[in-house]
């Protein structure tokens, strides 16, 4: 029986209970002073059943945390290990952020309803485990710009102020601070795995495999894969292709995601864990977002190879289960799906349909050159060359013999691409601080997400979730 503060749709399945005992520690949320909704995202919401809650039972469950109905009964603050700027980190975990509740979608995938900055936790360490409410603004936007390009990303479910000031070293101080709930698919990080090898423990590592397996389903791998009916084996070939995937997803949205270790990385293939994200004014391969990547270890360009060193660790880990000739060839796929990753994918936002991987490939080169001579961004070229319109030169000649795709929709009209630059970012923050003015974000959100519904479905691997 449904409770009445939900729709029939809500379906509660809290799976994580099969590995609860050893995945993570039973936590509760900060008693916050305040709690004033600022974003509830009901698209999200309504695509797990939440969306008919009122106002003051969404502040109970995302503000208070209140347990959903037939969920977790306590929330859990997940134990990993990673490498952090390729340093190996024995000692995190989730320090700000909590497993609040799984629930089924309309589609019947299994989702996790997590958090960000809801109170100290076993592995806070010396961190208050709050987060910014500049840094819960920043997440909306990011994740917003990102699904509306197609790339696999958490949604931003909540956004609850909570009247605390906040001291950091990054942005001015004392700043106000909020709590943010995330909806995706599962939080299971390659350093989930990495804490169960330096553990050398392989009947979790097992469990934790088969959790995958079973709630995270994807293809086999192909036929002639060494290993291919081994479960680590099958995971490993499934994760390589998300990762490819998204690497490729980044690249075509000219997004840096800043911080790629291997705690943010979630086997989903889903995108999520945005601080010091920024998007690229020009085609500039060695733009980076964080201000500390002083060697550029995660630059707009190098993101594909730090997914790959990712999926590296991954194959370490799953030593414990599987020989080593079945995981690197694995690895080994990871160069060619990503090469097929960009090519579908920057056909599809650039309105065209694929011609084959030779001709794809004289396009995204003839495209990038184009950029790079022109200094224009990724989000103005796509615009002004969608399908294939206002080509000349070198881009009209890769474009010959391409067939564009119809459009339909009048946003390619409009004549002024969306984008997310870090100057808008900036000012929509600003209203926010200065005036408690929210209406500059509620458009940007209405703005993007018309941009999404132009641009359509993306093409998806058969990996995907």
């Amino acid at each position: 029986m449904s409770s009445p503060t939900t729709s029939t749709a809500y379906r509660p399945d809290p799976a994580i209970n099969s590995i609860a005992s050893w995945i993570g520690s039973p936590v509760s949320a900060a008693d916050f002073p305040a709690t004033e909704l600022r974003f509830r995202n009901d698209r999200a919401a309504a695509s797990v059943g939440l969306d008919s809650l009122s106002n003051q039972d969404w502040l109970r469950h995302f503000g208070r945390f209140d347990p959903l109905p037939g969920n977790l009964a306590e929330p859990l603050a997940l134990k990993y290990h990673g490498h952090q700027f390729r340093s190996y980190n024995p000692d995190i975990g989730d320090g700000r952020g909590f497993l609040f509740a799984q629930l089924r979608d309309n589609a019947g995938r299994l989702l996790d309803l997590g958090t960000k900055g809801s109170g100290q936790t076993p592995y806070s360490r010396a961190g208050d485990g709050r987060l910014t409410l500049k840094g819960a603004v920043r997440e909306i936007m990011a994740t917003e710009m990102l699904d509306a390009l197609g790339v696999y990303t958490s949604k931003t479910f909540s956004v609850v102020e909570t009247g605390e000031q906040l001291s950091r070293n990054d942005e001015p101080s004392p700043t106000r601070s909020a709590v943010l709930t995330r909806l995706s698919h599962g939080h299971i990080r390659i350093g989930t795995f990495q804490r169960l090898l330096a553990h050398e423990n392989e009947a979790e590592m097992s469990q934790l495999v088969a959790y995958c397996l079973e709630n995270f389903p994807g293809p086999m791998p192909p036929d002639e894969a060494p290993g291919r009916s081994e479960p680590a084996v099958i995971l490993m070939h499934q994760v390589v292709e998300r990762l490819a995937d998204l690497a490729a997803s980044w690249m075509v949205a000219g997004f840096v995601h800043g911080v790629l270790n291997t705690d943010n990385m979630n086997i989903s293939g889903e995108s999520f864990d945005y601080g010091p994200w920024r998007w690229l004014p020009q085609w500039d391969q060695s733009f980076t977002a964080a201000y500390f990547d002083h060697q550029g270890l995660y630059a707009f360009g190098r993101q594909p190879e730090a997914l790959n060193w990712n999926c590296g660790q991954l194959a370490v880990a799953l030593r414990l289960l599987a020989d080593a000739p079945p995981l690197i060839a694995a690895m080994e796929r990871f160069g060619p799906l990503y090469m097929q990753a960009v090519a579908r994918r920057w056909c599809w936002r650039l309105g065209v349909n694929s011609r084959g991987a030779e001709a794809d490939g004289a396009l995204i080169a003839a495209s990038e050159k184009k950029m790079r001579d022109d200094g224009t961004g990724p989000d103005e070229f796509f615009y002004r060359h969608r399908g294939g319109k206002g080509a000349s030169g070198a881009l009209e000649d890769a474009l010959d013999g391409y067939t564009a795709l119809p459009l339909q929709h009048g946003f390619w009209s409009e004549g002024q691409p969306q984008s997310m630059l870090i100057e808008e970012v900036e000012d929509i923050w600003s209203s926010i601080d200065k005036h408690d003015d929210w209406s500059p974000l509620e458009l940007k959100i209405g703005s993007i997400r018309r941009m999404g519904d132009a641009l359509g479905a993306p093409p998806q691997p058969s990996g995907h979730i």
